[in-house]
């Protein structure tokens, strides 16, 4: 994978070319395409799914529709506070304006110009977010989410080319893009040309060597997103003069049943119940974010926890499409007592009852959480039946990138933009700071909308499409 440098590109040119097919690059399409620019999106899979099919398909956004008709008061501010509150500061405050800006918007016009529906989830707060604010596909999957895009982009007949992969960029001395060169799976090549390229593709969670590098205390954990994430987008953003930050920012995931790999839904934490180690105590709060609970669980005896919650827990479960399939898959075990919960889990039946007993009277204000946790906001654990879940922690997608500006065009060091390059989703920078602590519920989804329209509507504008 490298940047080609000639003098002039190869002919025909598409006005504005997208690579990757996720929701980054299918909402960079729409907005390009309603603006008046001829698009062209290409896709490396045989099928569109990436990264954003393994999701739950959530996404974060403020001040839209679904939130005023169920009375949620938020807004750009209140948004913007949660994500610098959860980065602690590190994050780009200008950039998450725009994308917080941005976020309502988007989700309206995909759904008023191109049939997306969307649902308020409000039975739950994800952690980090004042208020109800995650939006989803009804059948609240990333794989929903993806299909429905991609149904939208056939609607609008803009041309999406699966089975391409992009090897190299061509690019003149200045840095301006002239084309890419794909790769058919029967080894054979082409080169398209371009005016305008969006990096819709990838971070570099499938790259091995470079989560060794970055984030080191995840070289050796399961990886939940897509293997072809291989930093290549980064990689010819930083050739073609711009500049990578905040590569060691990643999302992580506590809950993968785990041998079963099925992702099991956070508001189980979040509305009641536990986690617990193969030795049948908590150790941590729960409450402060599934991303950073990854590498709590893998700091465990075999880098294993259990999920242990109650019946009411396991039904609002079985409303997320992916805790089904847990359960489809025997990942979700339900047992009558303490005593053969432990068993189940292999720990000391005393401690295990200890470890509920407190959990119950945190719930009921007799007891405070030696971790931090607040229990009086949901039911007090109930049962027997006990559910519970083998789980172990997980690295979702890397939150480093290129550096852009609010309209998602690719920054040099010194501030200034490359001329016709433009990133979103996994290829740029997030909005999470320097770490895996600082990712909010969705960061992932709402930066690939936002900046997914942006980039369209901006690279759209560049080549003489309507503004």
């Amino acid at each position: 994978m490298a940047v080609l440098r000639r003098a002039t590109g190869p002919e025909p040119r598409i006005p504005v070319l997208i690579i990757g097919a996720g929701a980054c690059g299918m909402t960079a399409a729409l907005a390009a395409h309603d603006a008046g620019a001829e698009v062209l999106v290409l896709e490396r899979d045989a099928v569109p799914s990436g990264s954003t099919a393994l999701s739950s398909g959530f996404i974060p956004a403020c001040g839209t529709r679904w939130q005023h008709a169920a009375g949620v008061d938020d807004g750009i501010d209140r948004m913007l506070a949660d994500v610098q509150a959860k980065n602690h500061g590190q994050g780009d405050a200008a950039l998450g304006r725009a994308v917080c800006a941005a976020s309502g918007p988007a989700l309206e016009w995909l759904a008023d110009a191109h049939g997306q529906a969307f649902v308020l989830l409000t039975d739950f707060l994800y952690p980090g977010h004042a208020v109800h604010r995650m939006h989803a596909h009804p059948a609240k999957t990333g794989e929903a989410l993806i299909g429905s895009l991609g149904a939208a982009v056939e609607r609008a007949a803009i041309d999406l080319v699966c089975e391409a992969a992009v090897r190299d960029l061509i690019a003149d001395d200045a840095g301006r893009v002239l084309g890419v060169v794909i790769e058919r799976p029967d080894g054979s090549t082409d080169e398209i040309g371009c005016e305008a390229l969006v990096l819709a593709c990838n971070g570099y969670g499938g790259n091995p060597e470079m989560v060794r590098q970055h984030i080191p205390e995840m070289a050796d954990a399961l990886y939940f997103g897509h293997t072809g994430n291989r930093g290549d987008a980064v990689a010819w953003g930083v050739e073609l003069g711009g500049v990578a930050r905040h590569m060691g920012a990643y999302q992580g995931h506590g809950s993968v049943a785990h041998p079963h790999g099925v992702l099991v839904t956070w508001a189980l934490m979040m509305e009641g119940g536990v986690q617990v180690n193969a030795e049948g105590r908590r150790f941590s709060n729960e409450h402060e974010g599934y991303s950073e609970q990854s590498v709590k669980v893998l700091a465990q005896p075999g880098g294993i926890a259990w999920n242990l919650y109650d019946a009411r827990l396991h039904a609002m479960g079985l409303g997320f499409e992916d805790y089904r399939r847990a359960n489809d898959a025997g990942a979700i075990r339900q047992v009558g007592s303490v005593d053969a919960l432990a068993t189940m889990i292999g720990c000391d039946a005393t401690v295990l009852s200890a470890t509920i007993d407190h959990a119950r009277n945190c719930a009921d204000g007799r007891a405070r959480d030696s971790f931090g946790r607040d229990f009086t906001g949901a039911p007090a654990l109930a049962g027997p039946p006990f559910v519970a879940v083998r789980v172990t922690g997980a690295l979702f997608h890397t939150q480093g990138g290129l550096a852009i500006d609010g309209n998602a065009r690719v920054l040099r060091a010194d501030g200034t933009a490359l001329p016709n390059l433009y990133a979103g989703g996994g290829a740029a920078v997030g909005l999470s700071g320097t770490g895996v602590e600082g990712y909010l519920s969705g960061n992932g989804l709402l930066t690939a909308v936002s900046l997914g329209r942006l980039a369209g509507r901006a690279a759209a504008e560049q080549v003489g499409g309507r503004s």
